[in-house]
């Protein structure tokens, strides 16, 4: 019989396993949109594959792979984490993360909003969560006029950075003035 503190334990151990499951998913997106290769392969084991499309990539190849894959035809990257479904089988996790994609593009003609979804498998060793597997669809995509960009009304913004010059980083986050700081 299960006493209450071994429900409330199992409970929590269940809760954090799920948030640290989803911080790896999204710490991935993020690292991908800074160019950081260090924290991209930092969410995946040593031999992890990622399938996107036609390409498989080993996990030790693939932050540097995914950062020129980028490089080669956008400026800016968004990838947003929306849905998220994690069914956990012990130490084996396996979600669908659904993702949200924008993509501006380096002569600035569009910018394209591509919609898919990752299905991954995450294991955790010695108390920590990576991805084992990830294979990526691709559901609809639509591009964008991007000149609002440039318009008055975003004037003044932060601009993204890929590299850890990026405002993200900054510790501690302090409000600057409109002087500093890459802006649009």
């Amino acid at each position: 019989m299960t006493t209450e503190l071994e429900y409330l334990k199992a409970t929590v151990q269940n809760l954090k396993d799920r948030q640290d499951i989803h911080d790896c998913i999204v710490r991935e997106s993020r690292a991908r949109d800074r160019q950081d290769v260090d924290q991209i392969a930092s969410c995946w084991w040593p031999e992890g594959i990622d399938e996107h499309g036609a390409f498989h990539h080993p996990a030790p190849l693939y932050p540097e792979r995914a950062n020129a894959g980028h490089a080669k035809f956008f400026r800016a990257t968004s990838h947003n984490i929306t849905n998220h479904l994690c069914e956990l089988d012990g130490d084996t996790a396996y979600c669908e993360s659904y993702v949200m994609g924008g993509l501006a593009w380096k002569d600035e003609s569009k910018t394209t909003i591509a919609l898919g979804r990752y299905l991954d498998q995450l294991e955790k060793r010695n108390g920590e969560w990576r991805i084992l597997t990830r294979r990526c669809t691709i559901e609809m995509t639509a591009d964008c006029d991007p000149s609002w960009v440039h318009s008055d009304a975003v004037k003044g913004f932060l601009k993204p950075i890929w590299s850890k010059d990026d405002p993200s980083y900054e510790r501690p986050i302090v409000a600057k003035t409109t002087e500093q700081g890459v802006r649009w």
